[in-house]
């Protein structure tokens, strides 16, 4: 067998050994990152649309900003009475080859105590946190309180 068969053979061999390393993050992107800001300093709700490429579930266990001294994951749920609630949760799965959205009146993240004051059209850096310890930082835009989701 020739040197370059060989060779081809050990690349073509370690191509599923690389595969097994790509780490939650890198098969993640985010789009439509934006911030519902609240006046008079109440906590904001941070919103973003996750598309996982990869061939198996991502999870989002937490995230944090140099902007915000608390950064939380939440999910909203109606009762069977019609009240709202709101509760911390540990993870948030995004499916192989799916998408997962934090969006109004689901999962979002809770932002508070901002560092210095913030203004609509600003943007702050959030970073993802996954459950292998990956990290994916997104940009997001700082919207109006009475801002609907951009779609």
């Amino acid at each position: 067998m020739s040197m370059r068969c060989l060779l081809i053979l050990l690349i073509v061999g370690m191509l599923p050994i690389a595969n097994l390393h790509a780490t939650q993050s890198s098969q993640v992107t985010a789009s439509h990152a934006w911030i519902r800001l609240l006046p008079a300093n109440l906590p904001a709700s941070g919103y973003v649309n996750l598309h996982n490429a990869g061939a198996s579930a991502a999870t989002l266990v937490s995230a944090h900003s140099a902007v915000y001294a608390s950064v939380m994951l939440h999910q909203s749920s109606m009762d069977a009475h019609g009240m709202n609630n709101m509760t911390a949760v540990a993870q948030m799965s995004i499916p192989a080859h799916g998408s997962a959205s934090l969006a109004p009146a689901g999962y979002h993240l809770m932002l508070g105590q901002p560092s210095h004051p913030l203004k609509p059209g600003d943007t702050v850096d959030i970073t993802l946190d996954f459950a292998d310890g990956s990290q994916l930082p997104v940009s997001f835009l700082l919207r109006p309180a009475n801002a609907a989701d951009p779609e």
